[in-house]
């Protein structure tokens, strides 16, 4: 039997995200908690091993097909998977000798597949090795280069090349995990109690968000003093400012209209506070029971929840909320720092389809909003069909109207006046968002 290892559990990943289209963050995850005998230094190089090999797959491949004669189109995938983490390995992490590298490659290829396809995978990575290492610039444009051609040329017209470039070329391990401080005056007093629990790892405020700590190689956050009496959530410190963009006021009555599992919905409930409420929606209800428990966590709890589907009506979901949050279903292009395999994926079909739903989301949960009230549409996407493209079919129609932001996190992202922001990963170390606010003018259409 293979003994786990940090390339092994890597392998597995990246051949599941390649062979079932599974998702990186998950798979990961599942393996992590398999892989029971690894301590957190060899955590943290799996998940380096499987972002940094799924930003650079399609370079890496093309490397290795160089030295393969019949190609390795027909090749398992768990061949592959282990002949592209070695060659990352060889490429990119020159702390690791790439003898060390392909040893445990070949090794565990043998083990799995035996000595025939051993002695291949020895052959070819022996080959790569014998290369020169590629520069800090080719690895830049190699990650670029890997992206699905089409989602490149989407990603390039609404943010220009060079933001483009710094966006999808990065080969960076994975990024840090955001950490929610509930008590935002409490942040410094948190920030030092978890770093003296685990003083190997690095835990820095966030930029845009005052509730935001961010951890690197810390392990399994859940784990770390705090999450269990509620005093903090994760939650990536892009979303944190998103939530808070809304601007919510204490005694307001508020609906997250896509709240998924509910951590801005959580959010919201700290800034209504207990003379306010907060409703939440979505179309899965499995994710609202989720969301309640949640929010029990951190002693909160939704006034109603609501399972709509915006393509079709609103769900029962009464009108007349003060402010409305919709953080519309997306291509997810803004997270592509830690969803590499979207890169791979994400097609301009795509984006049409989720277009059209978020022109529907949209367009039925503003007529939900008092007169006077706020909406505030956010997509975690860097690209304008998603975002402006949106905005120009759908916000006059629905009686809304461009108002500037009204909460003070979103103003020092933004500036004074502003209506619209764009979050990035090389300007505010957050995921990439557009997020743009209104207010409701008049009834409009209504979209029921």
């Amino acid at each position: 039997m293979l003994v786990p290892s940090a390339r092994g559990v890597a392998a597995t990943v990246i051949a599941r995200v390649v062979a079932d289209k599974a998702f990186a963050a998950a798979a990961l995850d599942a393996e992590l908690d398999r892989a029971v005998q690894l301590d957190a230094r060899d955590r943290a190089l799996a998940t380096e091993l499987v972002y940094g090999t799924l930003r650079l797959l399609g370079w890496l491949e093309a490397r290795i097909g160089r030295h393969a004669k019949r190609g390795i189109d027909k090749l398992d995938p768990i061949v592959r998977a282990h002949l592209a983490v070695a060659a990352y390995q060889i490429f990119v992490l020159t702390r690791v000798p790439a003898f060390a590298a392909v040893s445990e490659a070949v090794s565990a290829v043998r083990t799995s597949r035996g000595a025939q396809v051993a002695g291949f995978a020895n052959a070819v990575l022996r080959k790569l090795a014998a290369e020169p290492r590629p520069s800090a610039d080719e690895l830049e444009r190699a990650a670029f280069e890997s992206t699905e051609p089409s989602l490149r040329a989407a990603v390039i017209r609404a943010i220009g090349e060079d933001a483009a470039r710094a966006l999808l070329g990065s080969h960076d391990g994975a990024p840090p995990i955001g950490l929610r401080i509930e008590d935002a005056s409490a942040r410094d007093a948190w920030l030092a109690r978890l770093r003296e629990a685990r003083p190997q790892a690095s835990f820095e405020v966030g930029r845009v968000s005052p509730h935001a700590v961010l951890a690197r190689g810390a392990g399994r956050v859940i784990e770390l003093p705090g999450y269990d009496e509620g005093a903090w959530t994760p939650q990536e410190e892009g979303s944190q400012l998103v939530a808070l963009a809304l601007g919510a006021r204490a005694g307001e009555v508020v609906l997250d209209a896509c709240a998924g599992r509910g951590n801005k919905t959580g959010l919201l409930a700290r800034a209504v506070g207990a003379g306010g409420s907060v409703d939440a929606a979505d179309v899965h209800p499995k994710k609202l029971d989720r969301l309640v428990r949640e929010l029990e966590r951190i002693e909160c709890r939704p006034r109603a929840t609501y399972a709509v589907d915006w393509s079709l009506g609103t769900g029962g979901a009464p009108p007349g909320y003060d402010r409305i949050l919709i953080d519309a279903p997306c291509s997810g292009t803004g997270t592509l720092r830690r969803r590499p395999e979207l890169a791979l994926r994400r097609s301009a079909a795509d984006v049409e389809e989720l277009a059209r739903l978020q022109r529907a989301i949209l367009a039925r949960a503003a007529t939900l909003v008092k007169p006077g009230g706020r909406v505030v549409y956010a997509v975690c996407s860097v690209l304008r069909e998603e975002a402006e493209d949106v905005l120009a079919d759908v916000v006059a129609a629905s009686g809304l109207e461009p108002a500037p932001f009204d909460a003070p996190a979103a103003v020092a992202v933004a500036g004074d006046g502003a209506t619209m922001l764009r979050l990035h990963p090389h300007e505010h170390g957050t995921d990439g968002y557009f997020v743009a606010s209104f207010r409701r003018t008049s009834s409009g259409a209504d979209a029921r």
